[in-house]
């Protein structure tokens, strides 16, 4: 099969490999190799160019930058509000990968179509969440929407597939507005599918606390936007990412 031919639902396992100028992905035939000019790197080797903390006023730490892997260390954190990172630039429709750990106890998420204004509190408000979790909080996560991999608060993945605390996680995420389709590969497994919008994703936010999150948070628009910000969330602990590349899906 051609390499043009692979789309990215025909994926079963995305990896980066230790030539960073190169994306490998294996299909049913085999390994084939993807030249990284079709995803563009988000992280900075030694830089948070691109990044801002939300609702920045210049007074908020905690996120450090070495040789790429992008460290939030909460004991190190000051100023005050949320210290999520969020991206400069905004997207729609796009596939992401990237790699991430957490030390024991901690926790952290993936957000797409995060709004920043002086209205919005915090990104949740706004954007819907990949959970990032201490894989050995899973098992004792009564709520399986809230584990690793899953869209928080409303789908639970499929499989339990976390690696331990300290070690290495990868996901691809891929959302896609035109099609109305999301879906969370981790660690090579397909785990979570979803829609964006529509009477099912209304249904799936039935009886969940985001049908009235205005009631819990303040100016709550989740979910109401296709074009925003990516995150990545602040929490007690540490929490490490690296290896951030986007793709975006449709021509502007």
């Amino acid at each position: 099969m051609e390499i043009k031919k692979i789309t990215l639902l025909s994926l079963l396992f995305i990896f980066l490999s230790c030539n960073d100028n190169q994306l490998k992905i294996i299909d049913k035939k085999g390994e084939k190799s993807l030249e990284a000019s079709n995803w563009i790197p988000l992280f900075k080797k030694n830089s948070l160019d691109g990044w801002h903390y939300f609702q920045d006023d210049g007074k908020k730490s905690g996120w450090t930058v070495n040789d790429g892997v992008f460290t939030f260390t909460s004991a190190n954190a000051s100023g005050e509000g949320d210290k999520s990172l969020v991206s400069d630039k905004e997207y729609t429709s796009f596939a992401i990968y990237f790699e991430w750990k957490v030390s024991p106890g901690s926790n952290s998420g993936f957000f797409w179509g995060v709004k920043e204004d002086d209205k919005y509190e915090f990104p949740y408000v706004t954007g819907p969440e990949i959970q990032i979790l201490d894989e050995g909080l899973n098992e004792e996560t009564l709520d399986k929407t809230t584990i690793a991999g899953g869209l928080y608060g409303l789908v639970a993945p499929k499989k339990i597939v976390t690696k331990s605390a300290n070690e290495w996680n990868n996901y691809l995420v891929t959302i896609d507005q035109e099609k109305n389709y999301g879906n969370v590969i981790h660690n090579g497994v397909d785990i979570v599918t979803f829609p964006l919008r529509g009477n099912a994703w209304e249904k799936m936010l039935e009886g969940t606390k985001f049908v009235n999150c205005v009631n819990e948070w303040k100016n709550c628009e989740f979910g109401k936007f296709k074009t925003g910000k990516i995150s990545i969330q602040d929490h007690p602990g540490i929490i490490s990412f690296r290896n951030m590349k986007i793709k975006e899906l449709y021509a502007n």
